[in-house]
């Protein structure tokens, strides 16, 4: 029997992991702990109830709630501030403090506990400088990358972990990344088994997506309950594109890490759909259509937004290889899941999403 902690266990991911678990080992003790800082993720806590999972209503900010009776075997951490554009026209206290303060205690209770620990980064540790200039082949739907451009780290497959990361990268990248370079002293120094996962774009049901962080499910919930929404950038067309990983396709690659730690072992990986699953926004919103039958009005915005990007894909060749995993969902199937997850609970999420 193992003990799991997932911080950030009432949010998008961690709340599906802990419940995609908690179904194949039942006898294991799954541990949640959040802020509930985010709006929505009050609605999980009925869903981890029905699971047996263990809610503490914590902050990593708060080592002392890192604290508990039990021993941690694993820790999953998944708790941040996930927006690229926090700190932007604010103090960025609460980002400094939750995505690098926060990381170094749990990085402490894996320390103290013995525990592993798998933390989840994020594609946005590489710089946007660098990759918002490389060369593209602009489609009717979408931006390519130019496949003549021979740079490290770059291939017809996307950004692999050998890209460069001089540059800047946003206030939230370089949080993750401070605690990635944390974590991996942690780990020799205390010998803590670690293993990184820097995740492109995560959608599925249960996202409480925003203009920021969530855009996926933003695009379904505007075509279920109606609205309008803006092609921000690039000439305003839509035609950014990102790659994409259904949540349980991320669920079973953190499932495999864990049965098989060694394998991992404090290395880092590009986690994330590749240029199979990925949509330009242009794309995005043909499916909404498809899936909803609706069509709205989406206004364009010419100029681009801060550190935004034209494309990013990533190249997810390492983990495929050491875990021979891959993701299974398509965009379609994603894109089908938010709008089925809507529409059964519109009622509770109207007031969050729409």
């Amino acid at each position: 029997m193992t003990t799991i902690l997932i911080t950030g266990g009432a949010g998008f991911v961690g709340s599906n992991f802990a419940i995609y678990h908690k179904t194949k080992h039942a006898e294991d003790t799954v541990i949640c702990l959040d802020n509930l800082k985010r709006r929505g993720s009050e609605l999980t806590l009925k869903r981890l109830k029905e699971h047996s999972i263990l809610f503490v209503h914590g902050d990593i900010r708060n080592k002392e709630d890192l604290k508990f009776d039990k021993k941690i075997d694993v820790i999953i951490e998944c708790s941040a501030e996930p927006s690229v554009l926090a700190g932007l026209n604010e103090s960025p206290e609460y980002l400094i403090n939750t995505n690098l303060m926060g990381a170094i205690n749990c990085f402490e209770c894996a320390r103290l506990n013995k525990s592993k620990i798998i933390f989840l980064s994020t594609s946005r540790v590489y710089p946007y400088d660098s990759i918002s200039t490389l060369p593209l082949i602009e489609t009717e739907t979408r931006f390519k990358l130019d496949p003549k451009v021979h740079i490290q780290g770059l291939s017809d497959k996307g950004v692999s972990e050998d890209f460069d990361l001089k540059g800047f990268r946003t206030l939230y990248g370089a949080t993750k990344l401070s605690a990635e370079y944390l974590a991996l002293e942690y780990a020799q120094t205390y010998n803590i088994p670690i293993i990184i996962n820097r995740c492109g774009v995560i959608a599925g049901p249960w996202q409480m997506g925003k203009v920021d962080q969530g855009v996926f499910t933003l695009w379904v919930a505007r075509h279920y309950y109606g609205g309008t929404l803006q092609y921000i950038g690039f000439n305003g067309e839509g035609k950014q594109v990102r790659d994409l990983m259904h949540v349980d396709d991320l669920s079973r690659l953190l499932e495999m890490q864990i049965e098989n730690f060694e394998i991992g072992k404090n290395k880092i990986y590009n986690v994330g759909g590749g240029t199979k699953v990925s949509l330009s926004l242009k794309e995005t919103t043909l499916l909404c259509e498809k899936i909803s039958g609706k069509k709205i009005k989406i206004n364009p915005v010419k100029e681009n937004r801060f550190a935004d990007l034209p494309i990013y894909i990533t190249d997810a060749t390492k983990v495929n290889k050491d875990y021979n995993w891959t993701p299974e969902k398509m965009p379609e199937d994603i894109l089908k899941d938010i709008y089925e997850w809507i529409d059964a609970n519109k009622d509770s999420l109207r007031g969050i999403l729409n």
